[in-house]
């Protein structure tokens, strides 16, 4: 059984930093990532991985300011936000694709997932 559970979210000022942590049970070789909805938009892709090493993916708005790691010793998925904006508010959550279809190009396809965290809210004020 696979389980996701995201930690780190909260409030912080403009130009802050968080550090998400997603802990995972259950999974094997995954491509995990971290996904983000505000309120009344479409949930978008933020960052993606393969658990077992490889190329990063990054969203356009968030490249060169998030980044996104696997720990293999702890099993956590983290994403380390610097320089925060407030468009970057929103539920953050990660997720899971144990069947590899998630790979490479369509990383930020959501559908592509098949286990999601319950979400950790991020909340930045200017």
């Amino acid at each position: 059984q696979v389980h996701l559970v995201e930690s780190g979210g909260g409030s912080v000022q403009a130009g802050g930093s968080l550090r998400l942590s997603c802990a995972t049970s259950g999974l094997t070789g995954s491509n995990m990532g971290w996904f983000r909805q505000a309120p009344g938009k479409e949930r978008e892709g933020v960052a993606a991985i393969y658990t077992g090493g490889g190329p990063r993916y990054y969203a356009d708005s968030v490249k060169g300011r998030f980044t996104i790691s696997y720990d293999n010793a702890k099993r956590t998925l983290d994403l380390q936000m610097n320089s925060l904006k407030p468009e970057d508010t929103a539920m953050y959550s990660c997720a899971a694709d144990t069947n590899g279809r998630a790979t490479a190009r369509l990383w930020y396809e959501s559908s592509r997932y098949n286990y999601w965290g319950q979400g950790t809210q991020v909340t930045v004020v200017s």
